[in-house]
């Protein structure tokens, strides 16, 4: 089934024959492990002081200079990132694991090898090669399940001027050629004419064309789904021009599409029986003559006008034209995803994404799955009375205020208007990124939320 080849950090358990073997302990286990091996082994491990600790690695003798093996110290055996450091930090070479690990803790990993062996290589080639992992084929659900977190990872990682509007489009193409989908895109001056006028009005001062990228794929009698993702290719801040020290990593501003465009191939990549339909409003808020103005009235294509109280509140503007339509497809459920605010960041810190959902069911589910997928995210209050942060004078609705309270509620409070009441609908505001070097966390593009949206999906509709 799966369409996605492993990474060269695994080797088929049929061609390593000359794989080491690796032993998986913890704190509590490590003593009866150690009093098992042979003395040459015990008495290496003791001399070393290796105890086991998360993190930790310590390759053993084999008493004529080479190395028998090795002893990895893991916390969580079900937590992927437990096993992130381990790649980088064993010999080149292939690895077997020993002993008998039920199935949850092999594919924790699995996934976490092949996450710990992750660069991003387009401009600068890796310092040396990770270690191999002997794997046996399986059904191809990993091999899946990294191309979409390394989908994520390598679409915010990239530049903006290799990762555009026009590159987020060739990308989406390219995925719909290859799982047979149907894809539309309206750009430019057509935005206007198919009544996408808060999209152009964000993207219409770069040299590169705003657009509305829309991917459809599925049988018309599975369940609907659509999933929209923000695609601020670059964000400036506009003419409410953002600092130097803030502006430095906005091309990671398209990590709410990445998340998407990821979540959307992998279902395809499985042929889950349901429909899709991806959604990705991509423009760059640009700074220029015809550059959208603190003060201006723009409509919106549900009809609602909103007053720009700052430009740099750019995201959920093109997200309400895109919202709007995903529910004009009457989908059984909407999810969008989005780096939406730093105030989420504030809140909860770069590793949780704040999940808005008006539906607690589906909210509950999602919470359930980042549990169970060691890939959570944290719920939040949609307080509706704080949509008074959103009052304007002039138009039916502000995109900000001057107040500096709940403002990652109040953006999510403001895309909800753009959701037709009662329908399902759930709102990750993500960081998409790791901000300082961790095993298995690299600097850069991260997937949060992916994978537990994905096992959500799986536990919703039961497919």
């Amino acid at each position: 089934m799966s369409t996605s080849p492993l990474p060269a950090c695994f080797i088929a358990a049929a061609d390593a024959n000359d794989a080491l073997p690796l032993h998986l302990v913890d704190r509590a286990s490590l003593p009866a492990w150690r009093d098992a091996q042979p003395t040459v082994v015990s008495g290496w491990v003791q001399a070393q002081g290796f105890d086991g600790s998360p993190g930790t690695v310590m390759t053993l003798a084999d008493g004529e200079g080479g190395i028998a093996g090795a002893v990895v110290g893991i916390g969580d055996p079900l937590d992927p990132a437990g096993y992130g450091h381990v790649p980088m930090s064993l010999p080149a070479r292939a690895w077997a694991v020993t002993g008998d690990i039920d199935k949850p803790q092999r594919q924790a990993l699995e996934l976490g090898w092949g996450l710990g062996a992750y660069r991003f290589d387009r401009y600068k080639k890796p310092a040396r090669k990770p270690a191999q992992l002997a794997v046996d084929a399986g059904d191809g659900s990993l091999g899946d399940t990294l191309a979409a977190c390394v989908r994520v990872r390598d679409l915010v990682n990239t530049p903006t001027e290799h990762m555009g509007p026009d590159q987020l489009e060739q990308v989406a193409c390219e995925i719909a050629e290859r799982h047979g989908a149907t894809i539309k895109v309206v750009s430019g001056e057509d935005l206007l004419t198919e009544n996408f006028p808060a999209i152009h009005a964000v993207g219409r001062a770069s040299h590169r064309a705003p657009r509305l990228i829309s991917l459809a794929w599925g049988d018309a009698s599975h369940p609907h789904v659509a999933i929209v993702g923000k695609g601020v290719c670059f964000d400036t801040g506009g003419l409410d021009l953002k600092p130097a020290d803030g502006m430095r990593w906005m091309k990671k501003d398209m990590g709410g599409a990445a998340h998407a465009i990821a979540l959307a191939e992998w279902i395809m990549a499985r042929k889950l029986p349901l429909r899709v339909t991806l959604l990705v409003p991509a423009v760059e808020n640009a700074i220029g003559p015809n550059a959208f103005r603190p003060g201006e009235v723009i409509a919106t294509r549900q009809g609602l006008s909103i007053e720009i109280d700052n430009t740099d509140a750019e995201g959920r503007v093109v997200l309400c034209d895109a919202l709007t339509f995903a529910g004009e497809l009457q989908p059984a459920m909407i999810l969008d995803f989005a780096t939406l605010t730093g105030a989420a960041r504030i809140a909860l810190g770069p590793d949780l994404p704040a999940l808005y959902c008006n539906d607690d069911a589906l909210a509950q589910q999602w919470l359930d799955a980042g549990g169970t997928e060691r890939d959570p995210v944290w719920r939040m209050p949609l307080w509706r009375p704080y949509l008074r942060y959103l009052t304007s004078q002039i138009a039916d609705l502000a995109n900000g205020g001057p107040s500096k309270m709940a403002g990652s509620i109040s953006a999510a409070l403001y895309l909800e208007r753009f959701v037709p009441a009662g329908m399902p609908w759930a709102h990750l505001d993500v960081f998409s990124w790791n901000e300082s070097d961790r095993p298995g966390r690299p600097v850069g593009g991260e997937a949060q939320g992916l994978r537990s949206a994905y096992a959500m999906l799986r536990a919703r509709f039961g497919v």
